[in-house]
């Protein structure tokens, strides 16, 4: 399916908005006209784009989008490629539930809708990983079709533009900006409407220090007016996030390769590649006793901590590490658990600690 070509950028018409009015103005000068997945704009480009921007900055998205698309360039060639392949390609970006919904919708599209994404908005929203915004950013960013978007940038230019209280997160809340977001749709320009929307909450209309002065609803924007752009929109309320420990272990054989340990297919860091974890040091003794020939577990060299912070906890890891360590006969290679070149680590998907942790003593 062709992408649709943009309108023209002036003379909007009478029954325009005066919020997405005066967002198209600032949009033809200062938005973002040249992110990789504009040039070529297609349903594939735009769906991989906004999965990859859901939990991550356009900054940090870009070289990932690039190094995904010249090695998947399109739906069908996602959907054949094997899962390794993929997290490998995500390997660094975080989230990687994204990763495993990407590959699962591509294969449904291929079983389903003959390879394309479906326009259909509730189609798209049945999709694994594509919620209400996410399925009305693409079919706005790829087709042109009028639906309005309310992901986190949209909701805090909302929340302060009408000076919406209450934690956008509430159904109450969500339901009211949701409303708002549709009240405000242009008939024309939805691509670049949808675009500048998210470049006005990335760039200006930003949660910290947000510069008002600059923004071309400042005249209208009711939290500006009253003093109120700090404390909209309304915090989620806060919880200590609890912390966590684990035990890592980091073998190598005698060739210097390093034993990777799959992960299970649900959980954190489902089916990506790590190194072996137990939860405390008797469990960490317990696996090396199970699974090493003639190794002392004592013998190993413990390492500074690992802090990670995950979306609903905080986890501490202790890496201890072994040289020329050897596996029981019994163990061996299989499909879970593989001694790895440093050459290989490259292509495969290792959660970014981990990663970065091995790569430390490359």
């Amino acid at each position: 399916m062709k992408a649709p070509s943009h309108s023209a950028k002036s003379n909007n018409n009478d029954d325009t908005d005066a919020f997405a009015g005066k967002l198209l103005e600032w949009f033809d000068v200062n938005g973002r006209h040249d992110l990789p997945w504009q040039h070529p704009r297609s349903p594939y480009r735009v769906w991989l784009s906004e999965i990859m921007l859901q939990q991550t900055q356009v900054k940090t998205a870009a070289p990932y989008f690039e190094r995904f698309v010249a090695a998947l360039p399109n739906l069908p060639a996602l959907a054949a490629a094997p899962m390794d392949t993929v997290l490998g390609l995500w390997s660094g970006l975080g989230y990687y539930a994204r990763a495993r919904n990407l590959h699962a919708a591509a294969k449904l599209c291929v079983e389903h809708h003959g390879g394309d994404l479906p326009r259909d908005l509730d189609a798209l929203t049945a999709l694994p990983g594509i919620g209400r915004s996410t399925a009305a950013a693409i079919a706005s960013q790829a087709w042109g079709d009028r639906h309005a978007i309310l992901d986190g940038n949209v909701k805090r230019v909302l929340s302060r533009y009408h000076g919406v209280a209450g934690y956008p997160g509430l159904p109450a809340i969500e339901r009211q900006l949701w409303a708002l977001a549709e009240s405000h749709l242009p008939h024309t320009r939805m691509v670049d409407y949808t675009q500048a929307q998210m470049d006005l909450g990335a760039t200006l209309c930003t949660r910290a220090d947000p510069a008002c002065i600059l923004c071309p609803l400042q005249h209208e924007c009711i939290a500006r007016i009253e003093g109120r752009v700090a404390e909209l929109p309304t915090p989620k309320p806060g919880k200590v996030a609890p912390q966590r420990h684990a035990q890592v272990l980091w073998l190598l054989d005698a060739d210097d390769r390093v034993l990777l340990q799959r992960r299970p297919p649900v959980g954190i860091w489902a089916s990506l590649w790590t190194l072996p974890q137990a939860d405390d040091e008797a469990q960490a003794a317990q696996w090396f006793a199970a699974h090493t020939a003639h190794a002392d577990f004592d013998a190993g060299e413990t390492l500074p901590p690992i802090a990670h912070a995950f979306s609903h906890y905080k986890l501490e890891l202790q890496p201890r590490r072994w040289r020329r360590v050897a596996l029981r006969d019994a163990v061996g290679d299989n499909d879970d658990l593989r001694w790895y070149s440093r050459a290989e680590l490259a292509a495969l998907g290792i959660p970014a600690p981990i990663r970065k942790l091995i790569e430390a003593a490359l």
